[in-house]
């Protein structure tokens, strides 16, 4: 079934998790016999990417492979997995469906799994710090004037973040105004139909891998915008690489400082 993390009690030790972000959240709260199978797109931390059962994609997972693990909780998410496959799953196991949108998500859904998986304190610590960690980029960065940006997250047709989005969320946290704002969550858009006053495009590192010849591209059709590279792991993974993200966007905000 689905669960409520409000409604249960018992601690479960057999976990299989279907969310790279979420994967890494487990390995960093001390969880490694604890989870018995990850996804194939699972690469942080090394070790259990290298030699943890995979159980397929986040949209496309194994049925079988899942059953063989026999896992007492698995972990997923409302937008990185397919709802038909969960709720196959929710027959048979019980099933943890996260929905992050924002930092406050992100930070309750940190103490959720640490209250499910016996870690409550180890958890709580953790988002403790990432929250001290944002108050802290908060004050670092000036949100008076924020440079208007569009954020690509996919190429052949560009796609963008949209409003609502934890991505969205992450780039108002680095100073920035997210110019898509048409209602989709992922909206696809053409070079052509970025608005005039567009400052600045991100091109993420996933989940298409944009590279420097896309820039190029780009390049060549848009000249007024400033057009960068970003690891899309710090904008879009809302488990315990929050804390790394936030000297990243340290980071980030000096190499964007000019546009302003």
């Amino acid at each position: 079934m689905i669960i409520d993390p409000k409604n249960i009690s018992k601690i479960y030790s057999r976990i299989v998790s279907l969310v790279p972000s979420q994967t890494e959240l487990l390995y960093d709260l001390g969880l490694d016999e604890e989870v018995k199978a990850i996804t194939k797109f699972c690469i942080h931390p090394d070790e259990w990417f290298k030699n943890k059962t995979r159980i397929g994609g986040t949209k496309n997972i194994k049925m079988d492979v899942i059953k063989k693990t026999n896992p007492d909780l698995i972990i997923a998410n409302k937008e990185e997995n397919v709802k038909e496959q969960i709720e196959e799953l929710a027959k048979t196991f019980d099933v943890y469906v996260t929905d992050v949108n924002n930092l406050q998500d992100a930070l309750q859904m940190i103490k959720d799994v640490g209250t499910l998986t016996g870690k409550a304190s180890s958890a709580l610590q953790l988002a403790d710090d990432i929250e001290k960690k944002f108050k802290d980029l908060s004050e670092y960065i000036s949100l008076k004037q924020k440079i208007k940006t569009a954020y690509f997250i996919w190429k052949n047709p560009y796609m963008t973040a949209g409003a609502n989005t934890f991505i969205n969320d992450m780039m108002q946290y680095c100073g920035l105004k997210n110019i898509i704002t048409n209602g989709d969550r992922y909206p696809k858009i053409t070079l052509e139909e970025l608005p005039a006053d567009c400052e600045l495009i991100l091109l993420s590192s996933e989940p298409f891998p944009f590279k420097e010849k896309h820039v190029k591209e780009i390049e060549s059709q848009i000249y007024s915008s400033k057009i960068m590279l970003v690891d899309g792991e710090m904008f879009s993974w809302y488990g315990s690489r929050l804390l790394k993200a936030v000297d990243y966007f340290k980071t980030f905000k000096k190499e964007i400082e000019f546009i302003k």
